[in-house]
C-alpha cells in the first residue's frame, strides 16, 4: 500500500490504524524507505538514560536506579528528557547511539511540563536531531516513537497521530497545568519516557511521556513547541521563571449551557494570593488579561489561559477584567513570581521522618493564614517522630515556640538541636482544622524493626 502525502480519507485512516496495531501493514517502497531514512537520521542522537534518583518513602531518603530515554539536541551534548526521568537524580549515566557510555549533569528540570535538560560530559561533537513544529501536526500523520521500552535500548515503534491537543487529567488533579498532549498509537511503554516522537521528515514533534494503563497503544507526547520553550529557559537560567495570581480556573461549559458564554470561570482564589489582594473572588468570570480577551469554553482551552498568566512579568501591575454578576470590574493585580527554591523534600534522619516544603496549593487546602511551615511526608517505624505520634500530613508551624518559615529554616533548627543533643523539642503542628503539640524526646532512641504490612503515608 502506497501512502499518499495528502490527508488520508476516513476509511483509509481506519484501515491503516487497524493494520498498524495488528502489525500486518505492508508499506509501499517509498514509504518504507521514508521510515528507514527517519530511523537512520534520528537513532544516532537517541540516548538511553540510567539515572540514580533520590526518593523519600516511609520516612527515609533512598536512592533507586531507573531507566528512561532522551535525545541530543545540539552538537555540544544537550539532551531533552522527562522530568520524571531525571528529576531528583543524584547521578546520570547515558548510553549513546554508538553504545558509548557518558556521564551527564542535570542542567534543569520543570515538573509543571515534565521536561528536563541534561548536558553530556564529553568534548566530542555529537549527532543531534532537528526539532519540528508541533503546531503543524495532523491527525493521521505517520510517526515513529524511539527509546528504551522496558530497558530495550534503541527500539523503534510506528503508528499515527490519533489526536492533537488532548487534555489529560489524573485522579482529579492535572497531569500538567500548561500542557495539551499529542496522542499516538505508536507503542509507548515504561522506559520510552523522554524519547522522541518523530515525523517522516526525521523532525522531532513531541517528547514521549505517558501511556494509558490498561489500554493498547494509547500513548501521549509533550508537543515539541512546549518542550522547546522550556528547554531554552532551562539552558539559559536553570529553571523556568513563572508568575502566579492564585486563581483556580474552570471551563465555562462545566457550569453553564450558554453556548455564547465568553470568559473563564474562576472557581477559587487562594486567600494569600495577589488575586485575593486585588479583590478577585470565586464565581467572577475572567474576561481579559492586560486588555487581551481570554476564553475557556472547554477543558482543553484552560492550559493556554494558565500559560498567559504564568507569562505575566512578576512585580509588574496588570489590569484584569472580570464580570461579577452584571457588573464589569477592572482590577489592578501584581503577579507574584514562583518560588525559586529547588529543594522540595528532606530527610531528618535522627528524628526519623521526611518533610517537604509547603506549596501555594497546600497552603490553600490547609487554609493557613500564612505560607510558613513544612509538611511531614513520612515517618519511620520506631523513630523519635513515630514515638511522638508525628504523622504524615502534619504541618509543622513552630519549633520550641519559634515560627518555622520553610524547609531550610526548619533544617537549621533541627541541626542545632541535634548538635546540642537537646532532650526535649516541642513542635506545634496542624492537621486539617486541628492543631496540637508534639513532644520529641531525643534520648534513648533506637530504631525498631518495621512491622510487616504496616501502611504508612509517604
Amino acid at each position: 500500500m502506497i501512502l499518499r502525502k495528502r490527508p488520508l480519507g476516513v476509511i483509509a485512516l481506519l484501515a491503516l490504524s487497524t493494520a498498524l496495531m495488528s502489525g500486518c501493514v505492508t508499506l509501499g517502497r517509498s514509504s518504507q524507505a521514508a521510515v528507514l531514512r527517519t530511523k537512520d537520521k534520528v537513532s544516532p542522537a537517541l540516548v538511553h538514560i540510567r539515572p540514580v534518583k533520590e526518593i523519600f518513602s516511609r520516612g527515609r531518603r533512598q536512592e533507586v536506579s531507573i531507566i528512561g530515554s532522551g535525545f541530543i539536541i545540539s552538537s555540544d551534548g544537550y539532551v531533552i528528557t522527562n522530568e520524571h526521568v531525571a528529576g531528583e537524580a543524584t547521578s546520570v549515566r547515558c548510553v549513546l547511539g554508538n553504545k558509548d557510555e557518558v556521564d551527564a549533569e542535570v542542567v534543569g528540570v520543570d515538573p509543571l511540563t515534565d521536561i528536563a535538560v541534561l548536558k553530556l560530559r564529553t568534548d566530542r561533537k555529537l549527532p543531534f536531531v532537528k526539532l519540528g513544529d508541533s503546531d503543524l501536526v495532523e491527525v493521521g500523520q505517520i510517526v515513529l516513537a524511539l527509546g528504551s521500552p522496558h530497558g530495550l535500548a534503541r527500539s523503534v515503534s510506528m503508528g499515527i497521530i490519533s489526536v492533537t491537543g488532548r487534555h489529560l487529567e489524573s485522579r482529579g488533579s492535572m497531569v500538567s497545568p500548561f500542557n495539551n498532549w499529542i496522542q499516538t498509537d505508536a507503542a509507548i511503554n515504561p522506559g520510552n519516557s523522554g524519547g522522541p516522537l518523530v515525523n517522516l521528515k526525521g523532525e522531532v514533534i513531541g517528547v514521549n511521556a505517558r501511556t494509558l494503563i490498561g489500554a493498547d497503544n494509547v500513548g501521549f507526547a509533550i508537543p515539541i513547541n512546549t518542550a522547546r520553550e522550556v528547554m531554552e529557559a532551562l539552558i539559559a537560567h536553570g529553571r523556568v521563571n513563572r508568575s502566579r495570581l492564585g486563581l483556580s480556573l474552570q471551563e465555562s461549559l462545566a457550569v453553564t449551557e450558554d453556548r455564547g458564554f465568553k470568559g473563564v470561570m474562576i472557581a477559587d482564589v487562594d486567600p494569600l494570593s495577589p488575586a485575593a489582594e486585588a479583590g478577585i473572588r470565586p464565581r467572577d468570570v475572567l474576561l481579559q488579561l492586560g486588555g487581551v480577551d481570554v476564553n475557556a469554553r472547554f477543558e482543553e482551552d484552560l492550559p493556554e489561559v494558565r500559560k498567559r498568566i504564568s507569562d505575566l512579568e512578576p512585580g509588574v501591575e496588570t489590569v484584569v477584567t472580570v464580570r461579577r454578576g452584571e457588573e464589569i470590574l477592572r482590577l489592578k493585580v501584581v503577579a507574584q513570581g514562583t518560588d525559586e527554591k529547588t529543594e522540595s523534600q528532606r530527610e531528618f534522619e535522627e528524628w526519623g521522618f521526611t518533610a517537604r516544603r509547603l506549596t501555594p496549593e497546600l497552603v490553600r487546602r490547609a487554609q493557613l493564614s500564612s505560607a510558613n511551615g513544612i509538611i511531614v511526608s513520612g515517618t519511620r517505624a520506631g523513630s523519635i517522630a513515630r514515638n511522638a505520634r508525628l504523622n504524615a500530613g502534619d504541618i509543622i508551624l513552630e519549633m520550641d515556640g519559634e515560627t518555622v518559615r520553610d524547609l531550610g529554616h526548619f533544617s537549621e533548627f533541627y541541626e542545632q538541636r541535634v548538635k546540642e543533643k537537646r532532650h526535649l523539642v516541642m513542635l506545634w503542628v496542624r492537621n486539617r482544622a486541628l492543631t496540637r503539640f508534639v513532644l520529641l524526646k531525643q534520648e534513648g532512641n533506637g530504631d525498631a524493626l518495621e512491622i510487616s504490612g504496616e501502611q504508612e503515608g509517604n
